[in-house]
């Protein structure tokens, strides 16, 4: 007779108990590989620029270049991977959220969208020009570098690939420390506020790389977003005012640095 005996399955787990064990470490994942990743390179960048000899404000962050610029196809190529791989930690959490059956409860849908584009084009202009004074201020004192957000070499896609962009960073960065973030810390019993602040020192940390005025001006507006997150539970107004102040800076910059000697 043979010694084999059958394989009796255990119970299987519930459904729901993937997304419920542990959130602590699925958020310290998701940002591993994607927004805290960054923030930590920011720092890195930040000690590098100051320990040139070259003041802060003489220096150049330069956002956007072109790859290839002599080979505008296989540039394109490379702009496309940039706004597409980006993109993958934010639908890590958006699975992540799906499977603790908290993803409905962000936002992050096409249900209201007269509200979204509303409430989104509201914020972009009660952000947008104080950021870019407060920007310039801290470029002035000293505490900024001089950032140039928009370098493709001209062709027919470089505004389209800028929009792009911009519209990753909206996505990415709004569902990552907004929706996720916030979602995953309530399960961990944080208060409001310490999420608020903490998921704004983060997104003012991976901002660092350009200088101290960018990380009060982001920090400024991640205690905004916060607010507005607990507002109306829903991250699609932050998509849209971060993708229109993206837009803006990027396409703004691109068309107006040729016409002027200021920029």
């Amino acid at each position: 007779m043979s010694d084999l005996q059958p394989v009796t399955a255990g119970p299987e787990p519930r459904a729901d108990a993937l997304g419920r064990q542990r959130p602590g470490i699925d958020i310290l994942l998701v940002l591993g590989v994607s927004l805290g990743q960054s923030a930590v390179y920011a720092i890195l960048s930040l000690i590098n620029k100051l320990t040139y000899e070259v003041p802060l404000n003489q220096q150049t962050t330069t956002m956007n270049p072109s790859i290839t610029p002599d080979r505008p196809w296989l540039d394109l190529a490379y702009q496309l991977a940039a706004i597409v791989f980006p993109v993958i930690p934010a639908l890590l959490a958006l699975y992540l959220l799906d499977l603790a059956g908290q993803r409905r409860q962000i936002g992050f849908d096409l249900k209201r969208p007269g509200f979204d584009l509303g409430w989104g084009t509201a914020a972009f202009l009660a952000i947008g020009i104080p950021g870019l004074a407060l920007y310039y201020v801290a470029w002035i004192a000293g505490f900024n570098t001089n950032i140039s957000p928009a370098n493709l070499a001209a062709n027919w896609w470089t505004v389209p690939v800028l929009i792009g962009l911009a519209a990753m960073n909206g996505v990415l960065e709004e569902v990552v420390m907004i929706g996720f973030f916030f979602s995953r810390a309530a399960s961990l019993n944080w208060r409001p506020w310490v999420i608020v602040l903490s998921s704004a020192v983060i997104r003012a940390s991976y901002h660092l790389y350009q200088g101290f005025g960018s990380f009060v001006g982001n920090l400024v507006m991640g205690l905004v977003f916060g607010v507005l997150y607990l507002r109306f539970k829903r991250v699609g107004p932050l998509v849209v005012a971060h993708t229109l102040l993206d837009i803006a800076s990027f396409v703004g910059y691109a068309l107006l640095a040729p016409l002027v000697d200021w920029l």
